[in-house]
């Protein structure tokens, strides 16, 4: 089973090394009939309107929408902005995978970046890892199928919608694979996204 990681901006490299860390063999998706290639997505964080446009000028809006309708995504920090529902910036087109209205940029400037500790419920267990906000979405708002996975500051920060995964945060920053090996379970079908626990 392979995993793509799309390769149009961001750091997506980051992405590939988390998932080659679990053994998971990652395309760089820089072509949309490179999608058929693989069983599930990420889309790694940047800066989310050239992602809209360097998407729409490689048409990758319809093919992305229609691999999402059966096959899982991650996206973190401008990838979980492209996911969503509704932006506050006319400028980005979403995907509207995730039912979330997200405001851009909650935390300023690049120079305001930080880490925190975390935990993240998963499978009736706590998982507590590290955190880094660069230039962070906020979820304002979020529809009835949105599972919050964890929340910094009250605010939620990672959220599943079906088989879809949500990240403000960089995970790949820390090293951290939790998601993308949730990823590539959703993609095996070893996590029922409507529980989000793992099949007995």
């Amino acid at each position: 089973m392979k995993i793509g990681v799309l390769a149009l901006q961001g750091n997506f490299e980051n992405h590939m090394k988390e998932l080659r860390n679990l053994g998971i063999d990652p395309v760089k998706i820089r072509y949309p009939t490179q999608l058929d290639q693989v069983e599930g997505l990420v889309i790694p964080g940047g800066e989310s309107t050239t992602l809209t446009h360097l998407m729409k000028t490689n048409n990758f809006f319809d093919p992305i929408k229609t691999f999402a309708k059966s096959n899982p995504v991650l996206g973190t920090c401008a990838g979980l902005i492209m996911m969503a529902k509704k932006i506050d910036d006319v400028r980005v087109e979403p995907l509207g995978m995730l039912d979330l209205t997200v405001k851009r940029n909650r935390y300023g400037r690049q120079v305001h970046s930080f880490s925190n500790i975390i935990t993240v419920h998963f499978d009736s267990r706590d998982v507590t890892i590290p955190a880094t906000f660069i230039r962070a979405p906020q979820i304002i708002e979020m529809g009835p199928s949105v599972k919050v996975l964890a929340t910094c500051e009250d605010l939620p920060i990672v959220v599943l919608d079906g088989l879809h995964l949500g990240i403000t945060f960089h995970p790949e920053v820390d090293g951290i694979s939790l998601f993308h090996e949730w990823l590539f379970l959703l993609a095996r079908n070893e996590i029922t996204s409507d529980r989000m626990s793992r099949k007995k």
